[in-house]
């Protein structure tokens, strides 16, 4: 099934732009950056704790490399619900790290916060299309572990 996605085109000030995708946790509605150099989706650690009482955060023997540093301390929650638009992913595992330093720096550029980024896991899994032209982007669903509503 095809779904289709609004973005959020922000500009960065002279620095380029950002695409934002509503996401949703729970009943909660968030903005994410879509992110095409991010291999994992990844969520902030402070924003995920609020999001949700149920979602546990664990730490992970793993260090993530990128976010303006070499080598980061980082965890991960499984999700039992995650929605985009009509996409619903079912025990979702996400990296999870301090990204307040981002936050910061959209609050600076009058930007709505975002609870993270979504990567390439599950761009390429769900046959992602970015269509600037439409500010659309097109997912293609297809996983045992994804439902459309």
């Amino acid at each position: 099934m095809k779904i289709n996605i609004p973005l959020h085109i922000i500009d960065m000030q002279g620095d380029g732009y950002h695409l934002l995708v509503e996401v949703k946790i729970g009943r909660t509605r968030y903005k994410v950056v879509l992110d095409t150099g991010a291999s994992k989706t990844v969520f902030d650690q402070m924003m995920l704790t609020k999001a949700s009482n149920d979602i546990v955060i664990e730490s992970t023997d793993r260090l993530s490399a990128g976010l303006g540093t070499l080598t980061m301390a980082s965890y991960t929650a499984t999700l039992p619900v995650f929605k985009i638009g009509r996409l619903s992913l079912l025990n979702f595992e996400v990296a999870v790290l301090d990204l307040s330093t981002i936050n910061q720096a959209y609050a600076q550029l009058n930007h709505p916060q975002v609870l993270g980024v979504l990567g390439g896991d599950i761009l390429m899994q769900n046959n992602a299309v970015i269509d600037y032209g439409k500010r659309k982007l097109k997912l293609e669903t297809r996983d045992k572990n994804q439902e459309t509503r």
